[in-house]
C-alpha cells in the first residue's frame, strides 16, 4: 500500500463541504495520506501584537469554515458503503490558541460570557515532551487529535464545516487520537474526504467553544472501504474501547442515537440479543458529551473491550 503526501497550498485547501469539489488526490483503498494543515481559523501562526496572521489567500466567503485539507478520493468506494478512516499519527504545530467569548451561545449566555469579551490564550506546544504552557505558566499534556473528518452531505450545493453529520466532519471527539479507527457511512461515489481542526487538547464537551487550536504538524491516516458494514452513524475502534457517536440539535436525542448505535454494535460484536444488550448496556457503557458547541450536539457511548467477559458455564 502506498503513502501520499499531500502539500500545504491553496490548491489543497477548502473551507467547506460540497460534493462539486475536486478532488486533489485519487488513491487506492487502504493507501495511506500524509499532510500538514492550518490552525481551524486558517492561521499561519499565533496570535500577536500585530494581529493573528492568516492565510492571505483564502476568500472568506468560500472558506468560512475550517482550514480542510482535501478532498481525497478513494477509488471504487460507492455511496452506501463505509469509509475506515485508521489515525497512524497525529503531531500538533509549535503553538495553540485558546478563546473565549466572540460568539454567542446559548451555553455562553447561561455562564455569562459575553460575546463582546474575547480571552485569547496562546500556547507553546512541545510535541515531543506531550507538553503544552500558555504565558502564565500554566501546562497540560497533550492529546492530539483532527476535529475534522469526514465528507460532504449528499446534496448539491456549498455546506459549512461547522456541524458534524452522520458522514463524519467535525465531530470534535477525543478519544480520536492516534491508535483509533473511525468508520464512516460514506455519501458520496469515491468517499471525497478531508480533514483538519487539530486540537492539541480538549476536554469532553468543549465546554469554552474552543479546544487549543492548533495547526498539525504531520497527521497520517489510512484510508480503506468495507461493503460489509452498514452504519446509521458514525463509530470507532480504539485500543481501549468501542465507540458508538450520535449528533441532534437537541442532547436527548444524540444520546438515544449514540446508545441505538451500541446496542446495535453489541449485538453485531458480541452476538447479543437486544433485551440482553440493552439491560447490559446500562451496566458497561458510559455516555459522554462529545460537545456542545457545534450546532449539532455530540454525544458518543463508550464500551470497553474488558468491561464485558464471558465465561463457559461447566
Amino acid at each position: 500500500m502506498a503513502l501520499h503526501e499531500l502539500p500545504l497550498e491553496r490548491r489543497t485547501l477548502h473551507g467547506h463541504f460540497s460534493r462539486e469539489l475536486e478532488p486533489v488526490l485519487s488513491i487506492e483503498p487502504g493507501d495511506s495520506i500524509g499532510f500538514a494543515t492550518l490552525d481551524s481559523a486558517w492561521g499561519i501562526g499565533p496570535p500577536g501584537p500585530d494581529g493573528w496572521p492568516r492565510f492571505e489567500a483564502r476568500d472568506p466567503e468560500v472558506d468560512a469554515g475550517h482550514a480542510l485539507v482535501g478532498p481525497v478520493e478513494v477509488r471504487g468506494a460507492l455511496a452506501g458503503q463505509t469509509l475506515c478512516v485508521r489515525i497512524d499519527g497525529v503531531r500538533p504545530g509549535s503553538y495553540g490558541v485558546t478563546k473565549t467569548g466572540g460568539v454567542a451561545t446559548p451555553l455562553n449566555d447561561r455562564l455569562g460570557i459575553s460575546a463582546g469579551e474575547e480571552r485569547l490564550i496562546v500556547w507553546e506546544l512541545d510535541a515531543d515532551a506531550g507538553v503544552g504552557r500558555d504565558g502564565d505558566g500554566r501546562e497540560v499534556d497533550l492529546q492530539p487529535f483532527l476535529g475534522v473528518l469526514g465528507m460532504p452531505p449528499p446534496e448539491p450545493g456549498r455546506h459549512p464545516t461547522q456541524p458534524p453529520r452522520v458522514w463524519g466532519g467535525n465531530i470534535d471527539c477525543t478519544e480520536l487520537v492516534s491508535g483509533a479507527t473511525l468508520f464512516l457511512p460514506i455519501p458520496v461515489d469515491g468517499a471525497l474526504f478531508s480533514a483538519g481542526d487539530c486540537h492539541a487538547r480538549q476536554g469532553d464537551g468543549e465546554v469554552s467553544q474552543w479546544a487549543i487550536e492548533c495547526p498539525c504538524e504531520r497527521a497520517e491516516l489510512t484510508l480503506s472501504v468495507r461493503d460489509d458494514l452498514s452504519l446509521a452513524t458514525p463509530i470507532a475502534w480504539t485500543p481501549e474501547a468501542w465507540i458508538t457517536l450520535g449528533f441532534d440539535e437537541d442532547l436527548d436525542e444524540a444520546a438515544a442515537l449514540a446508545v441505538e448505535a451500541m446496542l446495535e454494535l453489541m449485538a453485531r460484536e458480541l452476538g447479543l440479543e437486544r433485551r440482553d444488550a440493552v439491560a447490559l448496556a446500562g451496566l458497561v457503557v458510559d455516555l459522554r458529551v462529545t460537545q456542545l458547541v457545534n450546532r449539532a450536539r455530540g454525544v458518543h457511548a463508550v464500551l470497553r473491550h474488558d468491561a464485558l467477559r464471558f465465561t463457559r458455564m461447566a
